[in-house]
């Protein structure tokens, strides 16, 4: 298959020495376009696994501390009176203040910054459960109480990354169409530059599908030859991102690794871009040859 006889000489054209690199330059980018949508796959995946069935109550400081102790009482009487609601847990003062560490440093206790008291819940997936009844008996209870239902910008992020990969997509269906256009404008220049030869070899018995695998053949080696070389460009630079990324904290930056799978699916790009172009090419010649008689 990869054998670079032929008896055209397609190896002498100068045209097709650039073939390569724009391939290279298409594949890199595609590299990057894959790897920000799985990556934001992934995360969203893991952000919804941890925060679909969540959500926070939130009752705010109040200047005597008795009167926290009594709002946080009826908070946890109606939780427990509420259906669809599986568990509830008070967040200690010294976790709120380990989650608030990253951003404002070491605070000390909990008496140098008031903090709001929250309560974590867990939601049953198939309960009955209405958060907009629940905040309305709060707010109506417990003054200063409120839902922070991580749902709602669960649904906003999704969106977001809905979004984004709709533009990878389009990326990758550009990158996709500009590979078979180049491919087409080579190998069609090759025809014109070789007709004579073809002519010839048409005159001796040689039928199009002997010519088409020719050209297929050398395309699908400029393919391989320049999908590498965008692999291998493309993939120190995830590297180098996902190294950049991990030294920031992780509460700003969620992890940006690329599994095993994922990376055998960015590893198939030249081979996918090398099949595209030699079925472009035979494709292409198949059709010019049938004109030309």
């Amino acid at each position: 298959m990869f054998s670079r006889r032929s008896d055209l000489p397609l190896d002498r054209d100068a045209h097709s020495r650039f073939l390569p690199w724009l391939i290279a330059f298409m594949v890199f980018l595609a590299v990057l376009a894959m790897a920000g949508t799985l990556v934001l796959n992934t995360v969203a995946a893991r952000w919804d696994q941890g925060v679909s069935g969540t959500l926070t109550v939130q009752i705010a400081p109040a200047d005597a501390p008795a009167d926290d102790d009594r709002r946080l009482r009826e908070t946890l009487n109606i939780l427990a009176a509420t259906p669809g609601i599986e568990r509830y847990e008070v967040l200690e003062s010294e976790r709120l203040l380990a989650l608030l560490a990253p951003w404002l440093g070491g605070i000390g206790t909990s008496d140098d910054l008031p903090l709001p008291q929250l309560i974590d819940v867990e939601i049953d997936d198939d309960g009955d459960f209405d958060s907009v009844a629940l905040a309305d008996r709060l707010t109506d209870a417990v003054a200063g109480a409120s839902i922070d239902d991580h749902r709602v910008w669960l649904e906003r992020l999704v969106q977001l990354i809905q979004t984004v990969e709709a533009v990878a997509f389009l990326v990758l269906l550009c990158i996709g169409l500009a590979t078979v256009g180049t491919v087409i404008f080579t190998t069609r220049t090759g025809l014109a530059i070789h007709r004579e030869a073809i002519e010839v070899l048409h005159l001796i018995g040689a039928h199009d599908t002997y010519i088409a695998g020719q050209f297929g053949r050398r395309a699908l080696y400029l393919g391989l030859k320049g999908g590498v070389l965008g692999l291998a460009l493309g993939v120190p630079t995830l590297l180098g991102i996902s190294r950049l990324a991990s030294r920031m904290d992780g509460f700003l930056i969620p992890s940006m690794q690329l599994s095993v799978f994922h990376w055998v699916l960015v590893a198939l790009l030249p081979v996918t871009v090398a099949g595209i172009a030699m079925v472009t090419a035979r494709t292409t010649v198949m059709r010019t040859l049938s004109r030309m008689l």
